[in-house]
């Protein structure tokens, strides 16, 4: 069994996927847009927010970020609708400096909620909110 998250973004999701592949390294596995969908299949209509589901818009993508992959859409959300709230996306590595360039780098246009610092815990520790709302916890953890 595995669980990955799948992440909603709000018409932004292909940007996303540059930053993130500029920010921390990650890669793009697979990514099919609206436009690329068979014929036969429907698009959501538009949503009262005036989201456009423009053929250029990502329907899915798959995107690894160290050992694992994290699912990608502009899909079935909606401007007003998108809420990120409820949980992080966590960044774990036991290299002080690699952890600070994460936390530097995805805290770029975002919102600081804690800043880079040593705690009880960690050599280095960090959270914010991204620029595309996606918040994010990095981690270098004490050696025991």
């Amino acid at each position: 069994m595995s669980v990955s998250p799948y992440i909603f973004f709000d018409g932004t999701c292909e940007e996303a996927i540059a930053f993130y592949q500029q920010a921390i390294g990650a890669q793009l596995l697979f990514k099919m847009t609206f436009g690329e969908m068979p014929n036969d299949e429907e698009t959501p209509e538009d949503c009262a927010s005036g989201f456009n589901w423009a053929d250029d818009k990502i329907m899915h993508a798959n995107v690894r970020i160290g050992d694992h992959e994290v699912m990608m859409s502009d899909g079935n959300m909606c401007a007003d609708r998108v809420k990120h709230t409820g949980y992080a996306l966590s960044l774990a590595t036991g290299d002080l400096a690699e952890g600070q360039r994460w936390f530097d780098n995805l805290a770029e246009d975002g919102d600081i909620t804690m800043p880079w610092g040593e705690t009880f815990w960690a050599e280095g520790f960090g959270m914010l909110t991204d620029k595309y709302g996606i918040p994010w916890m990095v981690n270098v953890v004490k050696p025991m």
